[in-house]
């Protein structure tokens, strides 16, 4: 039975026998827990911006009682997550973690987790992202790094693009022949994500590399922006021109990490001046995101999806209310936004004339930073979010949508049902860092409750498909939107729905600068 290896965990730490070697864990809360386990070897010297290799078997019992090193991290725009520990790290930033109830037992679903972070930054390491509740629910969990920032996602001539990707696909292979040792089902994997993470999923998605590694998948606030690979060799050449050497692999490779990282950032503290040659990208100060090139990405999400590819996999699916307002508060700009600057962010992100028109007349026209925020909200994540489900559907998929209605009470209560708030929710992890930024110090019991509400849906959604409402179809749309009380009605953006139901989230590509008032308030959106 899970958890029956508890009682003896005070005298004994929990030893596993996986594919690489012995590992022994520790029992935290009744869970075992193993922390740091390599998936694939160090990608630096001659592995450098190459695609993963697996790591090879070690010998004895070896200690898994930390996380690993932390990937690059980029500093720019105050993203850093994680240690920075480039001058004395050995590079093996490529590891998992797993949380189990019962190591000895077998056939438990198993959840995969796909850290955010804008493609920049992001790490397994702290207690974000920690397991135990949702592995105290019978499932076990897993969280893993990946190369994020240039050494992820940059495009240089000679490299592999999507590297990052590949870091995913490396981590769902190692769980396919692993994770039955720590009690999981290998048939039975759903990888979930929220952001960035949720962005690589749909690509996950779309990719033949990534088939049969995972049976479910949950997408938590799916961005947009994928990338054309001339876009993204035109910002790859400019990060190597920060560095001085030419955009290929072998000149890029021979800076460190660090100085890879420092490029990379000058990039983006310089976003504002590429608007006019970058377009979308640069004014949402986004300078990676998946490249569909053509082989390790064909073609967006939403094309695949279309398609039929991974209409065998069910798609849970859905965004917060309020995405955008995190970074308004956070930027000091409730209140302050000017209507010059929403109607500067209409221009850019609204799909075309007439949707400008309809957010004008809409209840937020009068109000620039509420403007401001919906329309960037829907064109960023709320909008990709809803057309991925319907995508999913329309290529004879099943597909769950859900909105996070319930507003945060951190922050003054200013950012609302923001971005990033269901993290803390769906992984019951209600006490980290992060948590306590939305939540407070002392999460209210609202938070508990509602955190068990959908800690319930997304178990039940691993272990059979089925979340506890009904599909999205239309023409209900039904839809589950987590509140104080929860409820099932249809779509709650349906304004937003009509407004974008036309446009085709395509790979962007260097676009200029729709006109000259964007070239009057460039800025962040």
């Amino acid at each position: 039975m899970p958890g029956s290896g508890s009682a003896s965990g005070a005298q004994r730490p929990p030893v596993v026998r996986a594919v690489g070697g012995t590992v022994q864990g520790q029992w935290e809360s009744e869970v075992a827990v193993f922390r740091g386990i390599p998936f694939a070897r160090p990608p630096v010297g001659a592995l450098r911006l190459a695609p993963p290799e697996p790591a090879p078997p070690w010998e004895g019992t070896r200690r898994a009682d930390a996380f690993g090193e932390s990937p690059p991290q980029s500093r720019a725009l105050g993203l850093a997550a994680g240690p920075d520990n480039l001058a004395t790290g050995s590079g093996d930033w490529l590891t998992v973690n797993v949380w189990t109830p019962d190591p000895g037992g077998s056939g438990m679903p198993v959840l995969v987790w796909v850290h955010g972070g804008v493609y920049l930054v992001g790490t397994s390491d702290g207690t974000t992202y920690d397991g135990t509740e949702l592995a105290r629910r019978g499932t076990v969990v897993v969280t893993f790094n990946h190369r994020v920032g240039a050494e992820g996602y940059a495009q240089f001539e000679g490299a592999v693009p999507n590297r990052a990707l590949l870091d995913q696909v490396a981590a769902l292979h190692w769980v396919r022949e692993n994770i039955a040792a720590f009690g999981g089902e290998p048939d039975l994997v759903t990888v979930f994500g929220e952001s960035a993470g949720a962005g690589a999923i749909a690509a996950l998605l779309a990719m033949d590399r990534a088939a049969g590694l995972f049976r479910r998948a949950v997408t938590q606030s799916v961005p947009g922006p994928f990338y054309g690979a001339g876009l993204a060799a035109d910002i790859g050449s400019e990060v190597a021109a920060e560095l001085g050497v030419a955009p290929t692999l072998a000149d890029v490779a021979a800076a460190t990490p660090g100085a890879l990282r420092d490029a990379a950032d000058k990039v983006v503290g310089a976003m504002a001046r590429y608007e006019p040659r970058w377009g979308r990208a640069a004014r949402a100060r986004m300078p990676f995101a998946p490249v569909v090139d053509g082989d390790v990405l064909p073609c967006t999400p939403w094309e695949a999806l279309r398609a039929g590819r991974g209409a065998g996999v069910e798609l849970l699916c859905g965004h917060t209310r309020d995405e955008t307002r995190l970074f308004t508060v956070l930027a000091g700009r409730v209140g302050r936004v000017t209507a010059q600057e929403a109607a500067a962010t209409l221009e850019w992100f609204a799909p075309d004339a007439a949707g400008r028109a309809a957010y004008r007349a809409g209840p937020a026209g009068g109000d620039p930073t509420a403007l401001g925020d919906l329309v960037l909200s829907d064109w960023l994540f709320r909008m990709p979010s809803l057309h991925l489900a319907e995508a999913h559907t329309e290529g004879g998929g099943t597909a769950y949508t859900y909105e996070l209605a319930w507003e945060a009470p951190g922050l003054g209560g200013a950012a609302g049902a923001c971005h990033g708030l269901d993290v803390p929710l769906v992984l019951g992890a209600l006490r980290s860092e992060f948590a306590a930024l939305l939540l407070g110090d002392e999460p209210p019991p609202a938070a508990a409750a509602l955190s068990a509400r959908m800690g319930e849906a997304w178990t039940a959604f691993a272990a059979t498909g089925d979340p506890g409402w009904a599909p999205y179809r239309a023409p209900d749309r039904l839809t589950r939107v987590f509140d104080a009380t929860p409820h099932t009605a249809p779509y709650p953006e349906e304004v937003s729905r009509l407004i974008w139901a036309g446009h085709e989230f395509a790979a962007l590509e260097p676009a200029p600068a729709p006109g000259p008032e964007h070239r009057r308030t460039a800025g962040r959106p």
